[in-house]
C-alpha cells in the first residue's frame, strides 16, 4: 500500500514538473513570436562582403556654392561575386553618387534623416547600375481612414535579397 502511494505521489510530481516546463516554453515562444516586426527581420543567409569607395569631395547645392561635403562610403554586399561586379561598375556608381551628393544642401545632410535618405538613394543608384529591380517596390501611398493621405509615410521595405544590402558611411564631413 505504501509503495503504491509513493508511486502515485511521484507520478503526480512528475506531471506537475512537465506541465510547468511546458507552460514556460510556450510563454517564451509567445514572447518571441509576439513581436511581428522582429520575426519578419531575417538574418542574411551568407555573411556580407564590404566594399569601400574612395572618399568623395563635392560642392553642395547651397546658395553661393561655398559649402562642400567629404563623404566616405562602404557598400554592404551580399557576396564576393557581387563585389566583383560592383568593382567593374564603380565609375558609373561613383558618378551617380556624385550627382546625388551635389544636389543636396548642407541642411539636408546635417540631419540624421537626411543622411538616411541619402544612404537609401545611393543604394538605389547602385542597384540601378547593377540592373537590379526590387520585386517589393510599393508605389501606393498610405491612406488614412477617411481617404486622405496619411500625415507620416511608412518607412520603405528593405529588400534583404538585393545584391546591395546597405550603404554605410565611413566618414562624413560638411563644411
Amino acid at each position: 500500500m505504501i509503495i503504491i502511494a509513493l508511486v502515485v505521489v511521484l507520478a503526480i510530481a512528475a506531471a506537475g514538473v512537465l506541465w510547468f516546463l511546458a507552460k514556460q516554453r510556450s510563454a517564451s515562444l509567445e514572447g518571441e513570436g509576439g513581436d511581428e516586426s522582429a520575426a519578419q527581420i531575417e538574418e542574411p543567409k551568407t555573411p556580407p562582403t564590404f566594399l569601400p569607395m574612395d572618399n568623395m569631395v563635392v560642392n553642395l547645392a547651397d546658395p553661393g556654392g561655398e559649402r562642400f561635403a567629404q563623404v566616405g562610403i562602404t557598400f554592404e554586399l551580399s557576396d564576393g561575386k557581387t563585389a566583383e561586379k560592383v568593382k567593374s561598375l564603380m565609375p558609373t556608381i561613383r558618378s551617380r553618387v556624385l550627382l546625388l551628393l551635389s544636389q543636396r544642401s548642407a541642411d539636408d545632410l546635417l540631419s540624421r534623416e537626411g543622411k538616411e535618405k541619402l544612404a537609401a538613394d545611393i543604394r538605389g543608384e547602385a542597384l540601378g547600375a547593377l540592373g537590379y529591380v526590387s520585386p517589393k517596390v510599393k508605389t501606393a501611398k498610405p491612406r488614412a481612414a477617411d481617404g486622405e493621405e496619411a500625415a507620416k509615410p511608412r518607412k520603405p521595405e528593405v529588400d534583404r535579397d538585393a545584391p546591395v544590402r546597405a550603404v554605410l558611411f565611413s566618414s562624413f564631413i560638411v563644411q
